[in-house]
């Protein structure tokens, strides 16, 4: 690695390194993830990493977005992801000493610009409803247990909170306590614990096996015995979500929903017909366990902006 002693310089690609190994050893694997994705977007372009950060200036940023979009062909939000990495690690040298403020060049290159408005991902209640009447055993000819799956796991996030997948995945028996869900997130590691409505306990149920071990997980998809690490608990989720994720596709497709179905759908509905029966934001943005409600705005514009030109129709 290139270290260059005399100004207790640290190459970019080293340091890129111990932080990728640093998260995958605080178990924060899908973090780890977007730096290593970074990573190798940097190496394709240009070559290597041998590099310090003082070299990483608006020329170089400009290139690299050049590359990522011209040869590696990526939409604006993927490009955005890969910047924003790159932003945390240089603020992260920045207070490790390896480079002054000063130099800081993403004050005159924007990361904010490679935001694509994002589409509508948000479901009526009336949508909802149709889901959860949906006879999933009609819609192929063989029975496939993980369609009846996929529906439930879109239900209980819908029902719950809008918890996510890898959350849902993570649901030990021992996080249910008097009909109340208590556990920690695994993205942000905040703890959240609210009452779980009668048709997702139904859902529980469903799933739950006579003497399980109160570290067991409640939905088939992790087993405490085989997923230990986070690496394959994480392997497992990614894999079980792309799955889910067609199987919700063919239940939408089949049900005419405006939109793709996903398991991300669901939490987007949840908050958006929650703000719909006049819910505030910052209750809402607690219940998703967001760690500021500025990410819960994000979730919610789409909505608002429609709501806004409902109420100028009143306007005379």
């Amino acid at each position: 690695t290139l270290v260059d002693k005399a100004s207790n310089k640290v190459a970019v690609g080293e340091y890129l390194s111990e932080h990728i190994e640093r998260q995958r050893q605080e178990n924060r694997i899908g973090n780890a993830m977007t730096f290593v994705h970074s990573q190798t977007a940097m190496i394709r372009c240009f070559g290597s990493l041998d590099f310090y950060f003082i070299d990483i200036d608006t020329e170089f940023l400009k290139k690299l977005e050049t590359w990522l979009r011209t040869k590696a062909h990526y939409s604006d939000n993927s490009i955005g992801i890969r910047f924003r990495s790159l932003r945390v690690l240089y603020n992260n040298a920045i207070t490790d000493g390896l480079i002054k403020k000063t130099d800081y060049p993403f004050d005159t290159f924007k990361v904010s610009r490679f935001k694509e408005a994002t589409a509508k991902r948000s479901l009526t209640k009336e949508d909802i409803r149709r889901i959860m009447d949906c006879e999933v055993r009609t819609l192929t000819k063989y029975p496939k247990p993980f369609l009846q799956l996929a529906k439930d796991l879109f239900l209980f996030s819908y029902l719950s909170c809008g918890i996510n997948l890898t959350d849902i995945l993570h649901i030990r028996y021992a996080d249910i306590v008097d009909g109340r869900l208590v556990f920690n997130r695994q993205k942000t590691g905040k703890l959240l614990s609210f009452q779980l409505q009668p048709a997702a306990l139904d859902i529980l149920d469903k799933y739950r096996q006579p003497n399980a071990h109160p570290q067991d997980y409640v939905f088939p998809v992790l087993r405490r015995s085989v997923h230990i690490t986070a690496q394959q608990q994480y392997g497992r989720v990614q894999r079980t979500n792309k799955r889910i994720n067609r199987y919700l596709k063919l239940i939408g497709e089949h049900l005419h929903l405006p939109i793709t179905l996903t398991t991300y759908v669901a939490r987007h509905s949840f908050a958006t017909v929650l703000k719909r029966s006049g819910v505030s934001t910052s209750i809402i943005s607690e219940s998703l366990g967001h760690s500021s409600e500025k990410i819960t705005q994000i979730y919610l514009d789409s909505f608002e902006n429609s709501q806004i030109d409902a109420a100028m129709q009143n306007l005379l």
